[in-house]
């Protein structure tokens, strides 16, 4: 089945495909999203969404609406394996001093709910993945499953981070860490007891971190490295993860530990973290002619930072920007509009380079130091390295762009 030409396709409705959407939508350009998958992804459970991520979200309108089921963290803290604490924040007094700064644990669905929810029906097309990608002259063919054909002008990636047109680009494939993650989310029946903060507890060889989403649940995570023998014991079964995850925090307070035991894990009990090279970025290809990456399919990188889905919003509020700026100057026949295509995406890429790379290696370096378990390294971290470290989580969520 032949279809016709699409101005803009953006494969994928994560969280950078849907929020490119909306910012085009709200520029006044269409655009047609395609999902593999049969209805929303919504796995995750939640994200940390930090200053930048919010003024991306104001952007796009959605802001306040998000912000009123979530509660807003007042600080940061960081422990030691053996509870004593070795960072403090209070985010407060940062703004006090005039340093805006704004952290709430958003719930994944929540987000791409909303999301979708100010999209024009019919943005979104499930069930469709792409086989193939094909060029003709200026424009890009796209071969789905289902034996269908779309045209594009623009081919935007947010295809997450096995991305089908970040391989088409060039990109190299996202390497193994040798580390994992496990995730899970309570919900308690009445208000919990824990703080609005984010606590972190930092030991040999892993890291793990609590945030309220709500006054009756909380997110949590854990990512570790470990041995082969661990890692086959842990992952048999959610009952023993739970079970290998309690059993190095040890020295957590009871409400701590309520929280691991009630959550829900769910079907993946854990996921090995992997991230792009920061280098193929500064030299590959982020864009080619009409076509580029987003998101996960971009910039894949460690969750140390707490900035994956973060930085996806500011890639949506970026490309939005640049592109419905090169669409909607007018026509003037389609070799010109392509050329402005171009122009625009090669002005994305530009500002998105730098800021890709400083995000994946800060992310790697602060997950180094965090899960190492050399003597060194270990003393330095508790002693010194942890109020860098947190320093560096607050440096990398300050940052701004030219709105839309």
């Amino acid at each position: 089945m032949q279809e016709g030409v699409e101005d803009v396709v953006i494969v994928g409705a994560g969280i950078a495909g849907l929020a490119t959407a909306l910012g085009l939508h709200r520029k006044g350009v269409r655009s047609l999203v395609l999902e593999a998958s049969e209805v929303l992804r919504i796995s995750g459970f939640a994200l940390t969404i930090w200053t930048n991520a919010w003024r991306a979200l104001d952007v796009l309108g959605v802001g306040d609406s998000i912000r009123q089921q979530h509660i807003l963290l007042q600080g940061f803290v960081v422990s030691s394996a053996s509870g004593a604490i070795t960072s403090e924040l209070s985010f407060k007094k940062r703004e006090n001093q005039g340093k805006k700064l704004e952290l709430r644990c958003v719930k994944r669905n929540i987000l791409l709910e909303t999301l979708e929810r100010e999209l024009p029906s019919g943005t979104i097309r499930y069930s469709s993945k792409i086989v193939s990608i094909e060029e003709d002259g200026n424009v890009k063919i796209l071969h789905l499953t289902d034996g269908s054909i779309i045209k594009t002008k623009v081919l935007i990636g947010c295809d997450g981070i096995n991305s089908q047109v970040a391989k088409w680009l060039g990109l190299k494939k996202p390497a193994y860490t040798g580390r994992s993650a496990t995730r899970g989310i309570a919900e308690f029946s009445s208000d919990h007891d824990l703080k609005p903060e984010f606590s972190q507890i930092v030991g040999k060889g892993y890291r793990s971190g609590f945030l309220p989403c709500s006054e009756r649940s909380v997110y949590w995570f854990f990512t570790w490295s470990p041995s082969p023998e661990e890692k086959e014991a842990a992952e048999e079964s959610v009952t023993k993860m739970r079970q290998y995850v309690l059993s190095k925090l040890t020295n957590v307070p009871k409400e701590v530990k309520q929280v691991i035991e009630i959550s829900d894990i769910g079907e993946v009990v854990s996921t090995p973290l992997r991230y792009r090279s920061p280098f193929s970025l500064l030299w590959g290809n982020i864009t080619k002619r009409n076509v580029c990456v987003a998101g996960d399919a971009l910039h894949p990188m460690t969750p140390d930072l707490g900035q994956g889905g973060c930085s996806a919003l500011e890639d949506s509020i970026v490309l939005a920007k640049c592109l419905s700026e090169a669409i909607l100057e007018g026509h003037k026949g389609a070799q010109e509009e392509f050329d402005r295509i171009k122009l625009a995406l090669d002005k994305y890429a530009r500002i998105r380079r730098w800021r890709s790379f400083q995000l994946i290696t800060t992310a790697y370096l602060v997950g180094f130091i965090q899960q190492s378990s050399g003597a060194v390294i270990t003393f330095l971290r508790d002693k010194f390295l942890s109020r860098w470290m947190a320093k560096m989580l607050l440096k990398m969520s300050d940052y701004d762009y030219e709105k839309l």
